[in-house]
């Protein structure tokens, strides 16, 4: 039986220190070299439980085994049955609340690294260029589907569905494409790049992409399919609506929700003005409230706008930290500073309306709130101010309410969320569809490919029968049936 060593495969990265200064890629990814010695690991269950901690269900069991054997095309043909975007997956994936967290050698030994198995076959593929060439459906279908959002879900949708033979048309508010795998996500941590080669790859299956729409304002959903002849239609525009803390100062200058400081920075270039016309505070002392993946990726990105000091300002303790454990390390490495048990009461300006402070007030954990995490209670007598000439308010974000405030009989949830069946994304509106944040509040990136899947699956399923229905009435003679 071959030896198991109890710990990852190491991930190289680059150099803390190098790294707070420019935008390249953290991770360096494996060599072949420690791709095979980390798939060796894996124990190769008869019942790989990793698998059902996937939201797509990867066959994982099977392409970890080709990893280890050398076969690297057969490890990425293997992923790609269930997972269109291994690049971006395997490198944002929460992979230790999913399918590592399920492997077998867990809690005893570090579970295999799956995650960072699936980005080097998906790299391995770009590298070598073996994927195979896209080529368009030789036949089209007559029904065309309308995808509003280009995310995960929308992109997921839009691939199935055009393999499939259906012409899709895919409408995106901003003026790129990729969602928040565009705009959410800095470039240290998923280079753009890759982004725009799945795009490419849908662009060479036939989808088309059509950029500079807001669906619920520039056009609405009633007239995609009355006006437009679209016979189908997904919406996956997700959940962009930020969440603030509601507290004097929230209007001061230098006082950002997560959504636009990473908007400004990853998709409007910010971090290279004034060679772009994107203006963003140089901060000395930034911090940001929150500590989940949001959090992580908007303080990262202040030290890499030039901040002597970082901090994360979050109300619990490290332990109910949402990040992903991969990131907060990274974070930690290049120099933020954690304040944690610290809620901000009010930010604090200059003469200019320019933040210049927080006036916080130490916590500790009482009784579990709704959400089963500890409440933080405020102990009184511990105000303090901190120095902040940038703050970033990354508290988790709301659905996007244009689409369903624009669209008649579409139901939604208390939480402004799309009403949509798990299994197949159908919404109350017949031929409307939706997955992804929009339907499940602020997630993850496989989850909405999931329910892209599903949705996709569905749509299909719909339109085949209203083929049939309408050919059913077009064999009808005149006046048959009474």
């Amino acid at each position: 039986m071959p030896i198991v060593y109890r710990h990852k495969t190491a991930m190289p990265c680059r150099d803390p220190e190098e790294r707070r200064h420019n935008w390249e890629e953290v991770a360096e990814g494996y060599s072949v070299e420690r791709a095979v010695a980390e798939a060796e690991r894996c124990l190769n269950c008869q019942d790989p439980v990793c698998e059902r901690g996937c939201p797509v269900n990867v066959p994982i069991r099977d392409f970890v085994r080709s990893i280890s054997l050398g076969h690297f095309q057969e490890a990425a043909d293997t992923i790609r049955i269930r997972n269109l975007l291994p690049a971006i997956c395997g490198r944002v994936c929460p992979v230790e609340h999913q399918c590592e967290s399920r492997c077998v050698l867990f809690p005893h030994q570090d579970a295999v690294g799956i995650g960072r198995l699936e980005r080097f076959v998906a790299d391995w593929e770009r590298a070598h260029g073996t994927g195979g060439e896209t080529t368009a459906p030789t036949v089209w279908r007559d029904q065309q589907v309308a995808v509003v959002g280009s995310g995960p879900a929308g992109l997921t949708v839009a691939s199935d569905l055009a393999q499939l033979g259906y012409p899709v048309s895919v409408f995106e508010a901003l003026h790129a494409f990729g969602g928040v795998l565009r705009y959410g996500i800095p470039e240290y941590r998923l280079p753009k790049e890759i982004v725009d080669g799945d795009i490419a790859h849908l662009k060479a299956l036939g989808v088309e992409f059509v950029r500079d729409v807001i669906i619920g304002k520039t056009l609405t959903i009633d007239q995609l399919i009355d006006e437009l002849g679209y016979s189908a239609v997904f919406v996956g525009t997700g959940a962009g609506s930020p969440v603030f803390l509601n507290i004097p100062g929230e209007n001061l200058k230098g006082v950002y929700s997560a959504n636009e400081f990473l908007t400004r920075v990853n998709l409007m270039h910010a971090w290279a003005f004034p060679e772009y016309d994107t203006p963003i505070v140089s901060p000395r002392r930034a911090a940001v409230i929150g500590a989940g993946d949001t959090a992580m990726d908007a303080v990262r990105c202040s030290i890499r706008l030039g901040a002597e000091e970082a901090h994360i300002v979050y109300r619990r303790s490290e332990v109910e930290k949402g990040a992903r454990a991969e990131d907060f390390e990274r974070a930690r490495d290049e120099g933020v500073v954690f304040d944690w048990l610290t809620l901000p009461q009010r930010f604090l300006g200059d003469e200019h309306g320019w933040v210049r402070g927080i006036e916080c007030i130490r916590t500790k954990l009482g009784e579990p709130d709704d959400s089963g995490r500890r409440r933080p209670v405020p102990v009184p007598g511990s105000e303090f101010v901190m120095d902040a000439d940038l703050v970033v308010i990354a508290l988790g974000t709301n659905p996007n309410p244009l689409v369903p405030r624009t669209t008649e009989q579409l139901d939604v949830d208390r939480h402004g969320c799309i009403v949509a069946d798990p299994a197949t994304g159908a919404t109350s509106r017949a031929g409307v569809f939706a997955g992804g944040d929009i339907v499940t509040g602020a997630a993850t990136v496989i989850l909405a490919m999931g329910a892209g899947r599903k949705a996709a699956s569905a749509i299909h399923e719909y339109l085949q029968r209203e083929a049939s229905s309408d050919a059913a009435l077009a064999t009808e003679e005149p006046g048959q049936g009474g």
